[in-house]
């Protein structure tokens, strides 16, 4: 029997920060159907394992790097902004992929609007039926954290063009949802915003690859608190928190530089966001490492060798982050180790949390205090750590799940167009 193609249009796919695309097509391949990608050719490595054996074509919009990278990098956002390049050229593109192949279905996977205009006009074109995956939306940020790079300081009229671009994308994406078949996304938040433009919106959380994330025991000579990811603006993710916690666990004399480490797997930019809040707090100085970032490969060892694993995020009021549900939270589930959440958000990951029994999420300073202590004073003690998590709750969010979440859905709409 053939197997069934779908043609995925995305934003983002590996070896770049793409692993829900990633991971699909791993998945999709295994289980009878033909991935064909299309995406952004994004300047990364994280992800190398997971763009292998998958068909992909990548566009490439920006070739320059240093002065000459952020000035072209504005022209392409303003020449985007203006007159939707960035989508015409992948319809172009999309488009020959298409008319070389018999296709079922066409999915398109967006970090706000980018490439929907494309896939849109892509399936009128072709006559096939589209599913729209978001995994973000404009909605759940707190201000212009939606535009990859920071606009250069121009009087204030940077602000202007922001709010102009997010109102400009929520315009196009909002008349292009009703035209899905289905939409797909990441949270009971995201479900409940996206409902309103589609009624057809089905909750596929993000995940981990049981392949890959499992427990394993791993002696370290230190506990080490460990946080891999970005963090856009204190304002989406705020390491307050953790910071007093540790701040008073150096003024109580219960840990030392030798044994006792906080790890920021981070990019360069994120770091400098992170170190203005490590200064206000000097006593925390010595207890910090800036690590950088590494490949997705190394991330389970990382986890595994760790005591306490980080998420930070901030409440998810009318002001706050709303809805997220990184990878990295899933990650975290599979690897068994202790959560600590902060500022806990109050929303669906609190929720998740709580659920899963997998951690704290903590809305005072005292919590991560108490959080941490305990468990630093029974690694001193050599106690092992006790997992209390819910490991059938937890083992629903892996990717392999997920994808066949995917695949009845494609079985569905692809069966209905027939």
């Amino acid at each position: 029997m053939d197997k069934k193609s779908v043609l995925i249009v995305c934003d983002i796919f590996p070896p770049a920060f793409g692993p829900r695309m990633g991971y699909l097509c791993k998945y999709l391949r295994l289980n009878g159907w033909n991935p064909v990608v299309i995406a952004e050719y994004i300047d990364e490595d994280m992800f190398s394992f997971l763009g292998k054996d998958v068909d992909v074509t990548y566009i490439r919009y920006h070739k320059r790097r240093g002065l000459a990278g952020k000035i072209e990098w504005l022209i392409v956002f303003m020449r985007d902004l203006l007159f939707g390049y960035k989508d015409k050229r992948m319809y172009r593109e999309a488009l020959k992929i298409a008319e070389k192949h018999c296709f079922d279905l066409i999915l398109c996977s967006a970090f706000r609007t980018f490439p929907l205009p494309a896939a849109s006009r892509l399936a009128r074109k072709t006559g096939l039926p589209l599913i729209i995956d978001l995994r973000d939306v404009i909605e759940q940020y707190t201000g212009s954290e939606f535009i990859e790079h920071h606009l250069p300081d121009l009087f204030g009229v940077e602000r202007i063009i922001s709010s102009q671009f997010g109102r400009f994308n929520l315009k196009i994406r909002n008349r292009i949802l009703p035209e899905a078949a289905w939409v797909t996304t990441v949270s009971p938040w995201h479900v409940s915003t996206l409902r309103q433009y589609n009624k057809k919106v089905q909750l596929i959380y993000n995940g981990y690859d049981p392949e890959v994330f499992y427990p394993l025991e791993i002696q370290a000579g230190c506990f080490f608190i460990t946080y891999t990811g970005r963090l856009h603006s204190t304002a989406m993710r705020s390491p307050d928190l953790l910071l007093q916690a540790v701040d008073r666990l150096v003024q109580n004399n219960l840990i030392t530089p030798e044994q006792f480490r906080v790890r920021w797997y981070v990019n360069k930019k994120s770091w400098l966001e992170i170190e203005r809040e490590i200064q206000k707090y000097p006593n925390t100085v010595a207890y910090m490492d800036y690590m950088g970032y590494v490949p997705a490969s190394e991330i389970p060892r990382i986890l595994n060798e760790s005591s306490i694993l980080l998420l930070l995020t901030n409440r998810a009021d009318a002001n706050g982050p709303k809805g997220i549900m990184t990878t990295k939270f899933f990650e975290f589930l599979a690897v068994g180790k202790p959560i600590l959440c902060v500022r806990g958000d109050e929303g669906c990951l609190e929720e998740m949390i709580n659920r899963t029994r997998s951690g704290l999420s903590a809305h005072h300073a005292d919590e991560a205090y108490d959080f941490i202590k305990t468990h630093y004073l029974r690694w001193k003690e050599n106690k092992p750590f006790v997992d209390h998590s819910d490991k059938d709750v937890i083992g629903k969010f892996s990717r392999e799940a997920q994808a066949k979440q995917f695949i009845q859905l494609f079985e569905q709409v692809a069966g209905a167009s027939r």
